[in-house]
């Protein structure tokens, strides 16, 4: 529920910046970051919050690619709430968040044992897959195209390596992990739709259609 709340928060807020924020656009390196910062110091306390809700509960919610995720986060997002540096490029990475709701309704059905078969669950489901995509994967290219174009740049310089570092690699390692999620949700969609898949599946943390008796950490960031 919390995960929910924060997701159409930041994604609403984030496509706002989007939008009707001229400064940030106009300057995606170091235009006026207020707005952003606001969002990001959300994001991060919502990160926090999951680390301490992941340790104290890791037997049934631990998942080694969720800390990796939120501790590269919050690694990149440290330099935007310090040096206000990169406004354009954090919030943009904060639209992913739009993904998040469907993933977690997918743990509501499981709880209220819906078969995964139901229409609803289905639906639920196939639109998880087309968002998540949508916002993780097929935006990568626009995203990256702009990284490239700020390179030799003299606001690319004023960065430092420290920043420089901070943005690409965490960056890489998101997508990374976003690829993995993506492909392991696209087999379980395939699944559900061909009817192929069994009941009991080993890995459920993933955000894919499969089930699991165990109460996995469902939502991506």
């Amino acid at each position: 529920l919390v995960s929910t709340v924060h997701a159409l928060i930041v994604g609403l807020f984030c496509l706002y910046i989007l939008w009707f924020d001229d400064d940030v656009n106009a300057n995606p390196v170091w235009g006026d970051p207020n707005l952003v910062k606001l969002n990001v110091a959300i994001t991060c306390g919502y990160l926090l919050y999951d680390l301490v809700l992941l340790a104290c509960n890791w037997s049934t919610m631990g998942d080694s690619f969720f800390v990796c995720h939120h501790l590269a986060a919050l690694y990149a997002y440290g330099y935007v709430l310090t040096r206000g540096v990169l406004p354009y490029f954090a919030n943009f990475r904060l639209i992913s968040e739009l993904s998040t709701p469907f993933v977690n309704q997918r743990w509501f059905y499981e709880v209220l044992k819906y078969p995964r078969s139901h229409r609803m669950v289905v639906l639920n489901g196939v639109a998880m897959a087309v968002v998540f995509f949508a916002v993780r994967i097929a935006v990568m290219p626009s995203y990256w195209a702009s990284v490239f174009a700020t390179f030799g740049t003299p606001e690319f310089e004023r960065l430092g390596l420290g920043a420089q570092v901070a943005w690409i690699t965490s960056c890489i390692a998101l997508d990374v992990l976003n690829t993995i999620w993506m492909y392991k949700i696209a087999r379980g969609c395939y699944k559900v739709l061909t009817g192929r898949g069994g009941r009991k599946v080993k890995d459920d943390s993933d955000g894919s259609f499969t089930s699991d008796k165990k109460h996995a950490n469902n939502h991506t960031d």
